[in-house]
């Protein structure tokens, strides 16, 4: 008996559809992402991060007094178990903070009320905790490698503000506060990206929320995933350090084959429209900030790109210098994406669980024909 000749499945699952989703519409041919069917642009300009974690978790807009509800549930989840703070102190100071923020989700599950209630209410209620605590994890281990206290969490302020103040110390600017509100909107899901997919292969298992989460942040942190904004810094950085000129720069790095990060998308064949707003949060920042610089180079490299390759700026290209501007270390930039993107794998957790079938697809054998018979050592 021979293998059957077939075509090659498509390498990494591309253009396959792998399960039904009510959450998260993405029209990669006229640039179009929304979340529940309603625009992304429309989010960005009226809606908070609240209010879009509402939108995810049940499906609608609240109402004025459900998301007040809402805020006030994600204010007194802004609660860390002592065992938590100790283990961010264990850490190695030089460990990359996404492998801490890993391993302290992981441990979260052992202080959670709900650790083995794998119910949707319940599940929406480890969503509340899940998304109030990253933020504070991440703060609280930038503190400590730095050898700063750690920032009490403020209840009286919004999701953004609170980051902000317990990562730098200090209260945000109003402006700052909305640059970073904005762009927790615009990161919170993106359908079935690869943490997306692996927090949905996790909870299909009927494993729990805290494991789903565990593995959305194991594959977020692959740089084909969530570091590209990362590398474009590096990219920014060296440009300012060297007070290179930013054409001649990309240009030497195309010349000796070297990619852009930051450019082109799997999915968009014309801009990102998380991009359109992240590209207007990095230059009013810089204005605001004085270091006009961060986008003055960037906007001069967008230019070029898109004219030399064809290629649109992605969501990571000026989410680079936004994050700079309010604060944020390169190694953090990765860890912020999983402050915004937890309440859309929650959301993806939860709809996996509330119509569950475990996820378990076939591979395409391309392997030797059968029957390829076992030879003993001796006639090898």
């Amino acid at each position: 008996m021979s293998s059957v000749t077939t075509t090659p499945a498509p390498k990494g699952l591309e253009g396959i559809v792998a399960t039904n989703s009510s959450i998260c519409y993405i029209d990669g041919d006229r640039g179009v992402l929304a979340y529940r069917g309603i625009d992304i642009h429309e989010l960005a300009d009226h809606s908070t991060f609240e209010e879009t974690c509402y939108l995810l978790w049940f499906g609608r807009l609240p109402n004025r007094s459900e998301l007040k509800d809402l805020q006030e549930r994600l204010a007194q989840a802004r609660l860390l178990d002592p065992a938590i703070i100790q283990l961010l102190r264990n850490a190695p100071k030089t460990a990359l903070p996404m492998d801490v923020l890993r391993t302290a989700v992981s441990a979260l599950a052992f202080y959670d009320a709900d650790e083995k209630n794998n119910d949707h209410d319940a599940n929406v209620r480890k969503a509340i905790r899940l998304t109030s605590q990253i933020p504070m994890m991440v703060a609280a281990y930038d503190r400590i490698r730095k050898g700063k206290p750690v920032v009490e969490a403020d209840r009286s302020f919004s999701h953004a503000a609170n980051f902000l103040l317990q990562l730098n110390g200090a209260k945000p600017s109003s402006t700052a506060e909305r640059a970073l509100d904005i762009a927790l909107i615009l990161h919170a899901d993106h359908e079935l990206n690869a943490s997306t997919f692996a927090a949905r292969v996790t909870a299909a298992t009927l494993s729990d929320m805290h494991s789903a989460i565990t593995s959305a942040i194991g594959a977020l942190k692959g740089p084909l995933h969530g570091g590209a904004n990362e590398a474009v810094f590096r990219i920014l950085e060296a440009i300012d350090r060297q007070k290179s000129d930013p054409v001649e720069h990309v240009r030497n790095m195309l010349a000796q084959k070297k990619k852009v990060p930051g450019f082109g998308h799997r999915v968009y064949h014309t801009e990102d429209p998380r991009a359109t707003h992240l590209r207007v949060m990095s230059r009013d920042l810089g204005r605001s900030s004085g270091q006009p610089q961060w986008y003055d180079m960037s906007e001069k490299i967008e230019k070029f790109v898109k004219a030399e390759k064809k290629l649109n700026a992605n969501v990571d290209f000026y989410s680079a210098s936004t994050y700079h501007l309010l604060g944020i270390d390169e190694d953090l930039f990765t860890p912020v994406f999983a402050i915004s993107r937890i309440s859309g794998w929650a959301a993806h957790v939860i709809e996996q669980l509330d119509d569950n079938r475990l996820i378990r697809p076939r591979a395409e054998y391309l392997g030797p024909d059968y029957p390829n018979r076992y030879v003993a050592m001796d006639s090898r």
